[in-house]
């Protein structure tokens, strides 16, 4: 059974504010963005022990195409992947 996906405060604006900045450079790249991360996100949640431990319990997937990445960490007693943050690889943001 795959884990259940929860997002940290904050997760979803930054994926949001991303969104809409492809949508400004080209209207179907906010699509394809969207599909990306949510193929990232599929992956995770069906095997996501196949991502290494980056630093420390926290896991990073990245986008097949766009330079985003997805910061994890598995929560096994509940079953959860709690995804802290989907960054821009050349961008920093601060972490909640």
């Amino acid at each position: 059974m795959p884990y259940k996906i929860v997002y940290r405060r904050n997760t979803v604006s930054h994926l949001k504010e991303a969104m809409a900045w492809y949508k400004r450079q080209q209207n179907v790249l906010e699509k394809d963005f969207a599909s990306s991360v949510k193929k990232a996100i599929n992956r995770v949640q069906v095997h996501p022990e196949a991502f290494a431990v980056r630093y420390k319990n926290v896991r990073i997937a990245h986008t097949d195409r766009f330079p985003f990445s997805i910061h994890f960490y598995i929560d096994t007693p509940e079953k959860l992947i709690v995804i802290m943050n989907i960054l821009h690889d050349r961008r920093h943001f601060e972490s909640d």
